[in-house]
């Protein structure tokens, strides 16, 4: 399987604009979620980088992203 380069998006977060580099793969799954969820791209990922901080998690917003869509995938086909 080819390896796809990165997609960039940018948007807001807490009124700072921002870019975000993922595999068109973990894009799908979070265009996804965001679809059922019902709110904007910007004010989801904005919700989980607000998760990621309230956590104190070592990791940065792209790899949050990419292991919340791992979740994502999982809790849909478990």
């Amino acid at each position: 399987m080819p390896i796809k380069a990165k997609q960039k998006r940018s948007l807001s977060i807490h009124a700072h604009r921002t870019s975000i580099a993922l595999e068109p793969e973990f894009w799908d799954v979070i265009d996804k979620a965001v679809r059922e969820d019902g709110r904007s791209l910007a004010a989801f990922i904005t919700a989980l980088d607000d998760e990621r901080t309230a956590e104190d998690s070592p990791h940065g917003l792209a790899a949050y992203l990419r292991l919340f869509a791992l979740t994502f995938v999982q809790s849909s086909h478990g």
